[in-house]
């Protein structure tokens, strides 16, 4: 079976608001008043994971770090996020309505996600769209490796009952697109989310503006 996979954050869901609301937490509870990170500026970074944000921030407040400080907030960063997960999340427009399409022409799908596991379950359940991928997801934590190691890419294939060698990932960054060259499949890149303008720079099989286009884009790339 043909199989498309999803990336989360970024693609199928804007999270930035709750994942910057999270990390401004850390900072918060160094006695730091005002907000570090900001949801629309800082998207982007928000996308890359929580590490990313705490690095950026800590930079900006011109406070030094280093990885140990980093994994020392980190937990309390993916506390805060539990806690306060679909605050301002949202699907961005058409995902769900082009994963139903996809599934109602013969397609099986997956997520394949950065995202601790039993977050990013939990946060598709605030959102009501878990059983769309049924058991087919895989977290950061889920195997001993992450993306762009190629093997969370196939092991979503294989939970979904398709062919790792039949596949396609949607996705919207620089990981997204290689793991998809790791794995041997396609890429398609979203070219609406914060690093929209530089993704073709990226050079995946296509971009898409909107999720309308997906189903006739994955048509062309894996049949």
């Amino acid at each position: 079976m043909r199989t498309v996979v999803f990336d989360l954050d970024g693609t199928l869901a804007d999270t930035s608001g709750d994942l910057i609301a999270a990390a401004n937490t850390c900072f918060a509870r160094l006695g730091v008043a005002d907000a570090v990170l900001h949801p629309r500026d800082d998207a982007a970074t928000a996308f890359q994971g929580g590490r990313a944000m705490l690095r950026a921030g800590f930079d900006r407040l011109e406070h030094a770090w280093d990885e140990a400080l980093i994994d020392r907030h980190y937990p309390v960063l993916l506390e805060a996020y539990a806690e306060s997960i679909d605050v301002h999340t949202t699907l961005y427009p058409g995902a769900m309505p082009a994963v139903e399409a996809l599934c109602g022409t013969g397609y099986a799908v997956a997520i394949c996600t950065n995202k601790p596991e039993a977050l990013a379950r939990l946060l598709l359940g605030r959102l009501g769209v878990m059983p769309a991928f049924g058991e087919a997801l895989i977290g950061a934590d889920t195997l001993a490796v992450r993306k762009p190691d190629p093997e969370p890419l196939r092991e979503a294939v294989r939970r979904a009952g398709g062919d790792p060698a039949r596949a396609l990932l949607v996705g919207d960054t620089v990981t997204d697109r290689e793991t998809s060259r790791a794995a041997g499949v396609p890429s398609v890149l979203v070219g609406f989310g914060p690093a929209g303008a530089t993704v073709a720079d990226l050079e995946p099989d296509a971009v898409i503006e909107t999720y309308d286009a997906l189903p006739g884009v994955v048509r062309q790339l894996i049949g």
